[in-house]
């Protein structure tokens, strides 16, 4: 069924019944970049933007040891500083955008993060994105995060029909309970990475494949499809 010949109603239903069954299926559903403060957090999600959680969680233990706050990567030599990120891709870029950031949280806010969307996404390199993945996961703001594997899903469990990544934060959000919305995009980020992959869904492995209006665009036969599963 086409997310238009669906109601509202019975949307919100299928959608939050596939949030409790992806609950089951990923019980260790997380943030999978490492930090310790809502800085370091900060940074790593403006390092993590085309490249893997995996690549920046390998940098960020160097890059933290050499500038551990706000105040220190403000005033870090860009060239040492593109070293330690090169690994990243786009190093000179993020390099520019994590000085920046830093800078501004020490003119601005004390060489604190600020725990307001607002506030965040004035600071250079930050999004709505990455704004609430700082908000949910390092200050317990609900927040819905619309990363690739986000908007690939709403659209093809029927959420939604936009490309717009703020139409899909609003569209999942009006799903959801609020206080659900940061587990939720977790949820739909596990399931992303590891069975409703991009080229070729695991279809025949999916747990809400049930539910699911694109169900049978991938592998449907449940052997190949287990295989194809990352855990």
């Amino acid at each position: 069924m086409a997310a238009a010949e669906e109601s509202a109603l019975a949307r919100t239903r299928r959608a939050r019944r596939i949030d409790r069954v992806l609950a089951v299926r990923y019980p260790d559903a997380r943030c999978e970049l490492d930090f310790t403060s809502p800085f370091e957090l900060l940074v790593a999600t403006v390092l993590s933007a085309q490249t893997t959680d995996v690549r920046v969680n390998l940098t960020t233990p160097v890059l933290f040891a050499r500038y551990p706050d706000a105040a220190a990567l403000a005033a870090a030599n860009p060239e040492e500083l593109e070293e330690i990120l090169r690994p990243t891709g786009f190093f000179r870029a993020k390099a520019k955008s994590v000085t920046g950031l830093s800078r501004e949280l020490v003119e601005r806010f004390g060489g604190e993060v600020p725990p307001r969307l607002s506030d965040l996404v004035s600071l250079p390199g930050v999004g709505r994105k990455t704004a609430n993945v700082v908000l949910g996961n390092a200050f317990g703001i609900p927040g819905i995060t619309t990363d690739t594997h986000v908007m690939r899903l709403s659209k093809r469990l029927g959420y939604t029909v936009s490309d717009d990544p703020l139409v899909v934060e609003q569209e999942l959000g009006a799903l959801l309970p609020r206080a659900d919305w940061t587990m939720a995009s977790h949820r739909l980020i596990f399931h992303g990475r590891r069975t409703c992959f991009a080229r070729k869904p695991a279809c025949g492995a999916c747990p809400v494949a049930a539910m699911c209006p694109s169900a049978g665009i991938g592998e449907i036969d449940p052997v190949r499809a287990l295989a194809m599963v990352k855990q």
